[in-house]
């Protein structure tokens, strides 16, 4: 079985801060589009745990990261990339311009 590194959840909250920021959304703005609840995207930007500080933040379910890659209008993969180290592809801003 080959050695996996562990993954890398610093870059995954940077790279969806990045995101959300580029677009000029708010946490508000961003989960209301992704129908998630504002307090989940504050902790998985932050790695907090807003209740109890005590506790590890949570990581996201994988349906709560499906939401929010549809509402960036990027690839699931190209959203997890950071996880996997230092090299992510760039994130696609969103669907081609149409004339």
């Amino acid at each position: 079985m080959p050695d996996l590194d562990e993954p890398d959840f610093d870059a995954l909250r940077l790279h969806l801060a990045q995101l959300r920021h580029r677009r000029g959304w708010s946490y508000d703005e961003l989960a209301a589009r992704a129908g998630v609840g504002r307090a989940t995207l504050v902790t998985l930007e932050s790695g907090r745990s807003r209740r109890n500080p005590n506790k590890p933040a949570t990581r996201g379910s994988l349906e709560t990261w499906f939401r929010l890659a549809v509402a960036l209008e990027v690839d699931l993969g190209d959203l997890l990339r950071p996880l996997y180290g230092p090299h992510p592809s760039p994130a696609h801003p969103g669907p081609p311009a149409t004339n």
